[in-house]
């Protein structure tokens, strides 16, 4: 038998706040990453969340955003 897993939930406004970080920055970083998997398993985003997580995984497909291996782009 396997144990049951936690729930994703996600912060009020990382969705919106993750968006406006990697808009203004051009890089998707692990955090970031992260950030984006829980979003795509939460249930319970508006459609405006899952539009802007549309927008993020459409600029990396394009090649508008770049991938790094950085942990954050915070100094």
């Amino acid at each position: 038998m396997f144990p049951m897993a936690a729930p994703i939930c996600l912060i009020p406004s990382a969705v919106s706040e993750l968006f406006a970080q990697v808009t203004r920055t051009r890089q998707v970083t692990l955090a970031d990453r992260f950030g984006l998997m829980a979003a795509a398993f939460d249930e319970s985003l508006t459609s405006e969340e899952r539009d802007a997580l549309n927008r993020v995984l459409r600029g990396i497909r394009r090649g508008q955003l770049q991938i790094v291996d950085e942990l954050s782009t915070l100094p």
